[in-house]
């Protein structure tokens, strides 16, 4: 895979708009990746996979969380199936297969390596740090998936005006202490300027969003490095998922509303 960003501790905000990078097949037919970061030795990826009517995933258990928010149609698998606009959150353990009966497309984040049994044979390359091993499922009597109906979360006051957060998951329990959250930006908000402390990511949905003197439109991805100055806005409002693995750092606290939160924060820290 060629991704279109490798990490560098520059302490820099990275904007790539997706829709122009290319599709970059994988050796499973109608599987196809637009990989913004990939990682194979670690197993960790962003960006976006394509499903073709039928294509499945084969049999896998993840070694580390994954997450995906829906696109366009649908997958399925032994609990079911995940939907338009559903996130779907898989925890270390989840085993299953997943098929695709339309075109389908995510958004999708993984955290941590993946294992395929033995005789699977080649390998798909759907997932960043594919592995042949031997597994049971660790927990049959549980599901696989958590799926979030992410638009009907109760939002919530992040103390900064114009902004609110909806909580899709709170990593607390798997061994890290991330966020992944939908933030959205009324019209004419303005963040206050805050110090990235561990690496987050965003994407967005759909409006613009005014971030480190560039614009992010619908289908773009940011990465913003540990050590990043962040100045965010939007003059006509924005929707967008976001990632972070640490909280901010507010450089300029006069600005927040703590009558609104009394402990403000973008990503639920």
């Amino acid at each position: 895979m060629h991704p279109a960003y490798r990490f560098e501790a520059a302490s820099r905000v990275h904007v790539f708009d997706a829709s122009p990078l290319p599709w970059q097949e994988t050796p499973e037919p109608g599987l196809r990746l637009k990989p913004v970061r990939y990682d194979n030795e670690r197993g960790l990826f962003l960006g976006l996979v394509s499903f073709a009517p039928l294509a499945r995933s084969g049999l896998h258990q993840h070694r580390g969380v994954a997450t995906s928010f829906v696109l366009d149609g649908s997958l399925t698998d032994f609990a079911g199936p995940i939907g338009l606009h559903q996130a779907g959150i898989n925890l270390c353990g989840a085993t299953h297969d997943a098929i695709a009966y339309q075109q389908t497309l995510l958004v999708s984040r993984l955290e941590g390596p993946v294992a395929y049994p033995k005789s699977r044979g080649l390998l798909t390359g759907l997932h960043a740090g594919s592995r042949h091993d031997d597994f049971d499922n660790p927990a049959p009597e549980a599901s696989p998936d958590l799926n979030v109906d992410v638009d009907r979360l109760v939002p919530q006051q992040t103390g900064i005006r114009g902004i609110l957060r909806q909580t899709i998951f709170d990593y607390a329990g798997t061994g890290s202490a991330h966020r992944f959250v939908q933030l959205a930006l009324a019209p004419g908000a303005v963040c206050p300027a805050w110090r990235c402390t561990r690496l987050t990511e965003l994407w967005v949905r759909g409006g613009l969003l005014q971030i480190d003197e560039r614009t992010a439109h619908g289908n773009c991805f940011v990465v913003i490095e540990p050590g990043a100055v962040v100045r965010m806005a939007s003059p006509y409002g924005v929707r967008l998922l976001a990632w972070a693995e640490g909280a901010e750092e507010w450089l300029e606290p006069a600005m927040l509303d703590t009558a609104r939160a009394q402990r403000p924060s973008l990503f639920g820290f």
